[in-house]
């Protein structure tokens, strides 16, 4: 998979593990994240990586800052996008399992060592369970396209 990875300048200093993780796992990464450990704006990134992902550029996007939650309130903004912030294994599992999370977000305290790669091994490799999830997600879509957002199909 191609996944669109994006992260403030709390975040930039796990792009080296972000991608080594990924490559170990089989999967590419896109690089749209800060590039210097100056002040950034989470925003700038977030629509990017989420903007990717809703046209098709990317299968699914990865965003990290102090928290994720800025970064999750930033790509939920965009239609298409279902994106979660992830702090362990069993949410990652879950975000796909029961939400079909396109996007994660993550925080620097769940960015470190093995707790990433096993994050991202879960969160790539968990189906979506489908059945009552569906008719959830179903929902959501349904609620973009009445307010005239045009979600990925």
């Amino acid at each position: 998979m191609k996944i669109a990875g994006g992260w403030d300048h709390r975040g930039r200093r796990f792009r080296a593990d972000v991608e080594r993780v990924l490559a170990r796992l089989g999967h590419e990464l896109v690089d749209m994240g800060a590039r210097t450990d100056e002040s950034s704006d989470y925003p700038d990134f977030g629509f990017r990586v989420a903007e990717a992902v809703a046209r098709g550029e990317a299968d699914r996007g990865l965003l990290i800052c102090g928290t994720g939650i800025g970064m999750s309130i930033v790509a939920n903004k965009v239609a298409g996008i279902r994106a979660g912030v992830v702090t362990d294994v069993e949410t990652a599992r879950l975000s796909r399992a029961h939400n079909d999370t396109n996007v994660i977000c993550i925080g620097e305290e769940a960015a470190t060592g093995p707790e990433l790669e096993d994050i991202l091994h879960a969160w790539l490799t968990t189906p979506f369970d489908g059945g009552r999830h569906e008719r959830r997600i179903k929902k959501i879509t349904e609620y973009e396209a009445s307010r005239g957002a045009a979600p990925k199909a």
